[in-house]
This record gives structure tokens, C-alpha cells and sequence, in this order.
């Protein structure tokens, strides 16, 4: 069996990430979790996850400037990243995608839809 794919879910909701992380290990995923946008940068690095689920609203660094210095970095730069925000306003898609993120999705998320959105960044050839 080959090694399972792995994402990084950087969030602080603990509720979140216990819902979230829990459906996608159902679905085969490796979850690694950060806390917040400096240590989700860290993590990104040291990790080089198959893709970046990426709350907006993060304490520290938010996941707009997180996202931001994942894609000016040579080493982090490809790693596609979803952008996750509860309150997506007019603009919000853009404004995530202006910062860097290749989709974005509104929380609560349609997990599904969120599904469809991560196996469509990833890397062809990469399994749950």
C-alpha cells in the first residue's frame, strides 16, 4: 500500500479541526495540524504536505499573510492551498485568491464539495 497523502490544516478552532481532520482520515488522509499562520509556515516547510487547508482568520499570522509567504518561498510555493473563511463576504474569493490561494471555500465547509476542491489540486497520481 502506498504512503497516504498528506494535508496540512492550519486552524484554531478546536471543534474545527476535530470535525474536519476526523472526516478526512475517514477518506485516508494524513491530517497534520497547526495551530496558527507562523506555525502553519513552519510546518509547511518542514512538512511539504501534498496541499494546505488554510484558515483566514488565524491569531499570529493570518492564513492571508500565511498563504502570502508560502508562495514567495521557492520551497513551499507549489503547494496548492485551499482557503477556508466563516465569514466570506463579497470579495473574499478574490481577496484569498489575490493572496495566493488556489480555491477557497466558506465554512461551515460542504464537505463534498471541499473533497471534490482537494482532489482536484492535488498532484494527479496522488491517493487517500
Amino acid at each position: 500500500m502506498g504512503t497516504m497523502t498528506k494535508i496540512l490544516y492550519v486552524e484554531d478552532n478546536e471543534d474545527n479541526i476535530y470535525m474536519l481532520s476526523r472526516r478526512l482520515e475517514r477518506k485516508g488522509y494524513d491530517i497534520i495540524v497547526a495551530k496558527n499562520g507562523e506555525q502553519g509556515v513552519a510546518m509547511a516547510r518542514a512538512e511539504t504536505p501534498a496541499l494546505i487547508l488554510m484558515d483566514l482568520s488565524l491569531p499570529i499570522l493570518n492564513g492571508w499573510e500565511a498563504t502570502q509567504q508560502l508562495k514567495a518561498s521557492p520551497e513551499t510555493r507549489d503547494i496548492p492551498v485551499i482557503g477556508l473563511s466563516a465569514y466570506a463576504m463579497t470579495g473574499d474569493r478574490e481577496k484569498a485568491l489575490a493572496a495566493g490561494c488556489d480555491d477557497f471555500e466558506t465554512k461551515p465547509v460542504e464537505f463534498r464539495r471541499l473533497l471534490e476542491k482537494i482532489q482536484a489540486l492535488l498532484p494527479k497520481g496522488a491517493a487517500a
